[in-house]
């Protein structure tokens, strides 16, 4: 079985004094498991505040996004070199937010994951649909189109590197969230893509979260799908005891 991996992407909240105490009260409850990673993604101005608040337990930190340059003059960017010294291990790439709202193409994404790559950093690539894109019946289109411009170019040891979320996009702060049997069909047809392009071996042990919409009330369902490998929580992440029953349930799910 594949690790499991819940991730909390705290998007553009909390104060730096909320920020350290919620960091605080996850790491004073999540224990070492060689098969499950937890990590928090709090926002740029508070990673070494909840780096440090997190420093010697068993969460890992992350960031929300990076730049694709390493230096320079590119005014209220965050590079990859900085988040590295800052103490993160991952950083989420390509969030449907960073798409939709923000203008991120694939093109865009492609040079932020080439960016995490570089400097050690592992990618939470995120691919996903939009309600309308749902409706007409082209959500494996989609997340094809944009999973095969992810990995355009990548080796297969840069491919490995990588985790990877789906995320229906009308599932995200919504309420609404993708029944277990539809992640199921996205998450094994990401893996068959992956397959394709490298092979079954990297396929069966690339991590896949589903994000959208994730709770405690739907955790177990959705873990306990074969190719569900964690979650990318959004604002149940933001409440310490909401997102350890998550992570609690993909313990569940591990010791069955």
């Amino acid at each position: 079985m594949r690790p499991k991996f819940i991730a909390g992407n705290w998007k553009m909240n909390t104060t730096r004094v909320e920020a350290a105490q919620l960091a605080s009260a996850v790491a004073s409850r999540v224990a070492e498991h060689d098969r499950l990673t937890v990590a928090v993604c709090p926002p740029f101005p508070y990673l070494e505040a909840v780096g440090n608040a997190i420093e010697g337990s068993k969460v890992a930190l992350g960031a929300q996004n990076l730049y694709s340059e390493p230096s320079g003059a590119y005014t209220g960017e965050v590079s990859g070199p900085m988040l590295v010294d800052l103490g993160c291990r991952f950083c989420i790439v390509g969030h449907s937010e960073r798409r939709h709202i923000l203008g991120e193409t694939d093109a865009i994404i492609h040079r932020k994951i080439k960016a995490a790559l570089a400097v050690g950093l592992i990618p939470i690539v995120c691919v996903g649909e939009l309600l309308p894109e749902r409706d007409a019946g082209q959500t494996m289109d989609v997340v094809a189109s944009q999973l095969s411009s992810a990995i355009a170019g990548l080796s297969e040891a840069e491919a490995g590197q990588l985790v990877l979320a789906y995320e229906p996009v009308w599932a995200i702060g919504t309420g609404r969230n993708a029944t277990p049997e539809q992640a199921e069909e996205v998450h094994s047809h990401i893996r068959k893509i992956l397959a394709d392009r490298y092979n079954a071996i990297l396929a069966g042990k690339t991590v896949i979260q589903y994000g959208g919409s994730v709770k405690a009330a739907n955790a177990d369902s959705l873990l306990l799908q074969p190719n569900v490998d964690g979650a990318l929580v959004g604002g149940a992440s933001l409440q310490a005891d909401e997102f350890l029953a998550i992570v609690a349930a993909g313990l569940r799910v591990i010791n069955r």
